[in-house]
């Protein structure tokens, strides 16, 4: 019965977030906020998570190992895009959103089709949180530190891929210039790469568990959600257009990173 409660508690939490960020959203006219709201969601979770499972007794190694990866990845997300994106105008993906929606009924669209959508989506890909709390078994400790060392490494791409642009687009003499040097330079999406990598390794902690293979949900969904929805297609449709981004694309990976081509 407990395990019913932790879980309707975390379907309860995660649609009165997504409520509180649709009501923000409105008020800034800027749908663009559950980005930012998106990495912050899966800390409330995992912190949700803890505090049950402290109150239950059942706190241990690899639900204390899964939560903190997942709240130090979700708190930097959240901190990178929010500072990115606050006081910026709306991300031209929600505003190409609104175009096609037109003006009637654009709020419910917003609110099914964006923000109840990204809910949906988080309870997925949390799953790995929900199996380790779930699941109290013995694990080995050969898995927690694979996939531990998967989620650094994803990290690392992720956390300094993000740096690196960012500073490069704080130099005055590099507007309008293209990002090849760096880890960009053997990836031309690091950043998703890491973010994948992030992912596979939270799952690799917890395949011991008996409802292992269950969460393997969360690292494909990513997975394809960048590789063939809403990362890699659209920014590349966005800048193929640019020769300079062309030349780019024969050089260097599209996303596992490897050397140049000359």
């Amino acid at each position: 019965m407990n395990n019913i409660f932790y879980l309707i508690g975390v379907v309860i939490l995660v649609f009165i977030y997504f409520c509180t960020l649709f009501v923000i959203a409105q008020i800034k006219n800027n749908n663009s906020i559950v980005d930012i709201g998106w990495g912050l969601g899966f800390v409330l979770i995992s912190i949700y998570t803890i505090i049950y499972s402290l109150i239950a007794k059942t706190t241990d190694v690899y639900i204390l190992a899964v939560t903190t990866a997942v709240i130090f990845w979700g708190l930097r997300l959240f901190l990178y895009i929010g500072i990115r994106n606050i006081g910026k105008p709306e991300d031209y993906r929600y505003v190409d959103m609104r175009k096609k929606w037109g003006e009637k009924n654009h709020k419910v669209q917003a609110f099914f089709r964006v923000f109840m959508a990204q809910a949906g989506f988080m309870l997925i890909v949390s799953a790995p949180v929900y199996i380790v709390y779930l699941n109290n078994i013995n694990y080995t400790e050969w898995w927690l530190i694979v996939g531990a060392v998967i989620f650094l490494i994803g990290l690392f791409f992720e956390a300094v891929g993000d740096y690196q642009l960012k500073e490069f687009i704080k130099k005055p003499e590099n507007k309008g210039k293209l990002m090849t040097t760096g880890l960009w330079k053997y990836t031309r999406h690091p950043n998703y790469f890491g973010e994948t990598m992030i992912w596979w390794g939270i799952w690799i902690m917890i395949i011991p568990s008996s409802w292992g293979f269950i969460a393997i949900v969360s690292p494909v969904i990513i997975t394809f959600l960048l590789l063939f929805v809403s990362g890699i297609p659209l920014l590349e449709k966005k800048m193929k257009s640019r020769a300079d981004f062309q030349e780019y694309m024969k050089k260097t990976s599209v996303f596992f990173p490897w050397f140049p081509k000359k």
